[in-house]
């Protein structure tokens, strides 16, 4: 991809951010205004202003540190270290009563949940992508020596159970997936319930987790295995093993040696393992199935690449249909998933999820571009816009300082006290907790970067350069 292109997809990435961040605050905005509330700047993200304009004595502004947003309010609750000083002193204007507070307070979340809820009617009209299979427990790869190929398990095993808990589908976003289990299992055994050739079978596995540097996430659990993915090559290297027995663009490798695979890294391990020996693959061309030899060969360059096919990268799955969830249904899985997030996070000690798992607005773009250069981009963006929403509105409902369940919290309390809370207090505490949550997201940007990096580095195309053939 050019970077021109690069650059287009993360501005389209930070255009739906933004539209997230903009309409939550509009909540607050026109509640304020509806309730009689002095209303300052309006800003999308914190710090000094990119972009302002002063509009019938409210300030709209686009700032530079990218951190979410605030309708600045003296009435509710100043934050004079991120906000600056209020042009009008908070004792010259006139009281605001709780239920005035809670309602503007309220209309953050209640915006962003009616977003949801409108983009989860237009994902239930337009529909979903899906291939049916995708999400299915069914093993497509078990890593070799790996710690659930030691417990007895294998490519084509379905997962039914973990820990007594059922297992629907194989990765996020559902806390019903083999993902989620084993990031969220406790005990030192991860017991695992499977079928195989229609019989049910036990294994009990100790979950693995690698090594991180101090500027990495710490690595959660893992049994290594993975989800289907069918073997169907997308690009093939020029004078490659595989070029030269004619292997192109679509073919699908459907098995080795005779032995059936579910996943394109088993064609990876066996050129990465089986060295130069030469492999029989079955080869699906449309509705033919043919047989080639290959050994794989050290290729001229990179020079410190090992022996290869010559299989450039993978197609993606081509036989998507769309389905279409009834927006309750979109609602309650996302509602479901960040509770379950919250459980794990805050009230689970045994295991190994914390709070530098949480993603950040990096992590969000980061999404919101794949999800854009992918086929039916349009409708995925949709589709997490929803889940997006939800934690939006969730998340801000959370009784803390500055979050919106704070200042319904204390408004809470000021009418069981039957006065307010000091200005000068109230300003200190929220500046105090609004500086510690701009640092928690920068230290969660930071996390959020250094994956994006490492990705992108991975993913590099290094042109594989194979000697010429006769």
């Amino acid at each position: 991809m050019s970077i021109l292109n690069v650059i287009l997809v993360v501005l389209e990435a930070l255009l739906a951010l933004n539209l997230l961040i903009f309409v939550h605050e509009l909540g607050h905005f026109l509640a304020a205004r509806w309730r009689g509330l002095k209303v300052e700047p309006f800003a999308i993200w914190f710090g000094k202003p990119i972009w302002s304009a002063k509009i019938n004595g409210v300030e709209y502004a686009l700032r530079w540190l990218p951190a979410g947003g605030y309708v600045s309010l003296p009435q509710m609750a100043t934050m004079e270290a991120i906000e600056g000083k209020a042009e009008t002193p908070v004792e010259q204007l006139p009281n605001v009563s709780p239920l005035d507070k809670i309602i503007v307070a309220f209309a953050g979340p209640l915006f962003s949940f009616l977003l949801a809820l409108l983009f989860a009617v237009i994902v239930w009209q337009v529909g979903k992508p899906s291939n049916g299979t995708e999400d299915a427990p069914k093993l497509g790869w078990v890593t070799p020596e790996g710690p659930a190929w030691k417990a007895g398990l294998r490519p084509g095993d379905e997962v039914v159970e973990i820990d007594g808990k059922p297992v629907k589908f194989f990765g996020p976003p559902s806390q019903d997936s083999l993902t989620w289990r084993i990031v969220t299992s406790e005990g030192t055994n991860i017991t695992v319930k499977y079928l195989r050739d229609g019989q049910t079978c036990e294994a009990h596995i100790t979950p693995y987790k690698r090594e991180t540097k101090w500027y990495e996430r710490k690595a959660l659990r893992q049994i290594q295995v993975g989800p289907i993915q069918p073997a169907r090559i997308f690009e093939v290297a020029s004078n490659s093993p595989a070029a030269v027995a004619g292997l192109k663009r679509g073919d699908e490798i459907v098995a080795i040696d005779g032995t059936n695979i579910f996943s394109f890294g088993m064609v990876e391990y066996a050129q990465t393992n089986r060295g130069t020996e030469p492999v029989v693959l079955s080869v699906r061309r449309g509705s033919e199935i043919f047989e080639r030899t290959l050994a794989a060969e050290k290729p001229l360059s990179p020079t410190n690449m090992p022996p290869s096919f010559g299989i450039l990268s993978w197609q993606g799955e081509t036989n998507l249909t769309l389905i279409h969830p009834g927006p309750w249904e979109q609602i309650e899985a996302s509602v479901s998933q960040i509770v379950a997030t919250i459980q794990a996070v805050f009230f689970k000690r045994n295991n190994d999820i914390g709070v530098q798992q949480l993603g950040g607005a990096v992590m969000i773009i980061r999404v919101y571009k794949n999800l854009f250069e992918s086929d039916e981009g349009w409708r995925l963006v949709l589709w997490f816009s929803v889940v997006l929403n939800v934690n939006l509105a969730m998340l801000n409902m959370l009784p803390l300082p500055v979050l919106d369940g704070g200042h319904i919290l204390l408004s809470l309390i000021e009418a069981a006290r039957r006065r307010p809370v000091s200005p000068r207090l109230l300003n200190y505490i929220q500046s105090g907790f609004a500086l510690l949550l701009i640092g928690f997201m920068l230290w969660i940007a930071f996390f959020d970067t250094g994956d994006w990096i490492r990705s992108a580095r991975g993913n590099r195309d290094h042109r594989i350069v194979f000697a010429p053939k006769n």
